[in-house]
């Protein structure tokens, strides 16, 4: 999704998602595009300061569908069904800071 395709799909009341369905895109209160991590409330900004350039690639963004509910944030949910936190083979990935 391009910028303009994921500012237009959040004023419209869509969930955005990136990466995976635990990073949420919304619009707070002063107008600024967040990506919220649900699980633990971490955010960052949509896009670098300059307002251009997406803090993910396009590729990543995407729309929920119906499965992709709320009640499994953080689940490993994508179009092309590759989500970020996995390791080759399918063992889970340490959160940066909880590294062993």
């Amino acid at each position: 999704m391009t910028l303009d395709e994921i500012k237009a799909a959040v004023d419209a009341g869509q969930t955005v998602h990136w990466a995976n369905t635990g990073y949420v895109v919304h619009k707070d209160r002063l107008g600024q595009y967040l990506i919220t991590y649900v699980p633990n409330g971490s955010c960052i900004g949509l896009t670098d300061r300059s307002g251009q350039r997406l803090n993910g690639k396009e590729a990543e963004f995407f729309i929920a569908r119906l499965e992709d509910g709320a009640e499994n944030p953080g689940s490993q949910s994508r179009p092309d069904r590759q989500g970020r936190g996995v390791a080759p083979g399918g063992e889970g990935a340490f959160p940066l800071g909880r590294q062993l």
